[in-house]
């Protein structure tokens, strides 16, 4: 979720708590005036099942319509068209190729490196499920610029796989400021099992022994596998794109689900 649309909601929330709709009184005789002006009470039923009845078969569809509309409007103004610096970036590096389909929540980034393919995989859902960041109020003098509010842990895996050798290496990690904490290391004979995104593949691998968490073993055999893993790609680099391309997508994501919902509504 982008930080502008996250200071838009809490705006909006502290709006709906502290501002009250006023109740007033209805003098006595524009009541009454009301209640016997039968004349002006059909046509402005009238009215309004015509209008409704064109647009959709609800009565708070051209209402939602509206509501939608704004906000579609409001994001594609604010986003920008062209493509962010850091994406443009790490697309002119050449290593990681990005496997981005559009509606879905999942992206991939895969690489070779010599006679081996690596896969890394995270998800949006991450960022849409996260918890929105307190903000912190602003004394007297500080800037009106708010302070950079995304940091998201997001989970990310790798998967790891040899031209000239059976099986694959798993490794689960949280990305986070930077960097990859590795949780557990996989170790599956069958490559297929290892990498096939399948509800089959996935119940078998409920099965097997993941290994040991990472902080367990030996200092020495963390530090070498945190030089194996940095020696194909995943490194600092790649912990600082994840969550901007994550943000990224999930903007994206947010346009369109908005276009296709007043669509839906619309017809």
């Amino acid at each position: 979720m982008s930080a502008t649309r996250a200071l838009r909601q809490l705006s909006a929330v502290s709006s709906r708590v502290v501002a009250k709709p006023a109740l007033r009184s209805m003098p006595l005789r524009m009541s009454m005036t009301a209640w016997t002006s039968p004349r002006l009470t059909c046509a402005a039923a009238r009215a309004f099942s015509l209008s409704s009845a064109r647009f959709s078969e609800g009565s708070t569809d051209v209402l939602l319509s509206q509501k939608l509309a704004e906000e579609l409007k409001y994001e594609k103004e604010a986003a920008d068209e062209a493509e962010p610096d850091f994406l443009e970036t790490f697309k002119k590096q050449g290593i990681w190729k990005i496997e981005d389909i559009a509606g879905n929540d999942e992206v991939t980034l895969t690489r070779k490196f010599g006679s081996e393919k690596v896969r890394v995989m995270f998800s949006i859902a991450d960022i849409q499920n996260a918890e929105e960041p307190e903000f912190a109020q602003e004394e007297e003098g500080d800037s009106d610029e708010p302070e950079n509010i995304r940091s998201y842990p997001i989970r990310v895996s790798f998967s790891i796989t040899k031209e000239n050798a059976q099986g694959s290496i798993n490794v689960d990690t949280m990305c986070q400021d930077g960097a990859f904490i590795v949780d557990n290391i996989s170790y599956y004979p069958d490559a297929q099992l290892g990498t096939e995104l399948t509800a089959e593949a996935d119940w078998k691998r409920r099965g097997l022994y993941i290994g040991p968490q990472f902080e367990t073993l030996d200092v020495s055999v963390q530090e070498e596998f945190e030089k194996f893993m940095q020696e194909r790609g995943i490194n600092e680099n790649l912990a600082l794109f994840i969550p901007d391309y994550s943000e990224f997508k999930e903007q994206k994501e947010y346009v369109r689900w908005l276009g296709n919902i007043k669509k839906f509504v619309d017809a």
